[in-house]
């Protein structure tokens, strides 16, 4: 018998002083059976990031053709592509092929710098590629969070952005190991 998703709720309330956009977002995500928790709170992170009211979540771990989060201009073009973890040279490719922007965000911590190491060489030539990796530790005060109803504040300023659920309180400052974290 197959496992069926997890639903979780997500309410946000946005404030990006770096990119002066300011929203709320009340958000489904489907956490599937083999999704950990702390992939599907980098899922959120990155939402938060880069979030657009055209931001949208992919189909996700079952789906070779769609990120882990895009956005599509109205003419249907790529705009932004996303994806999590440790996405094979290839992948990545396709997506700097298909995408005017591509972020990859790792998260795995000693397995997150062996794939950079192995990779940073080929992946260097495409301009479109930015990896943000995040600290394990800040991944696991993300996971931490992780609810079935999450109500989040977040603000982002100076390349920070804290997270405040109730009464804790989380910073996190993405690393770029490629290109800038600047969000277009």
């Amino acid at each position: 018998m197959a496992l069926n998703a997890t639903i979780h709720k997500a309410e946000l309330s946005i404030s990006d002083m770096d990119r002066h956009y300011y929203a709320s977002h009340a958000l489904t995500l489907a956490r599937h059976p083999s999704e950990t928790e702390e992939r599907l709170m980098v899922r959120l992170l990155a939402f938060v990031l880069y979030a657009d009211e055209r931001l949208e979540f992919g189909k996700g771990l079952s789906d070779e053709d769609e990120p882990a989060l895009w956005r599509k201009a109205y003419t249907d073009e790529i705009e932004l592509w996303i994806e999590l973890g440790q996405p094979d040279e290839s992948r990545i490719r396709k997506a700097c092929g298909r995408a005017r922007q591509v972020v990859v965000f790792t998260y795995g911590g000693r397995g997150a710098d062996i794939w950079w190491d192995k990779l940073a060489g080929a992946l260097a030539r495409n301009d479109n590629l930015t990896v943000l990796d995040i600290p394990e530790t800040d991944v696991r005060a993300l996971a931490a969070l992780c609810d079935r109803g999450m109500r989040l504040q977040c603000l982002i300023q100076d390349g920070e952005l804290q997270l405040i659920s109730g009464d804790r309180t989380l910073a996190i400052r993405p690393q770029a190991r490629m290109g800038d974290y600047a969000v277009a």
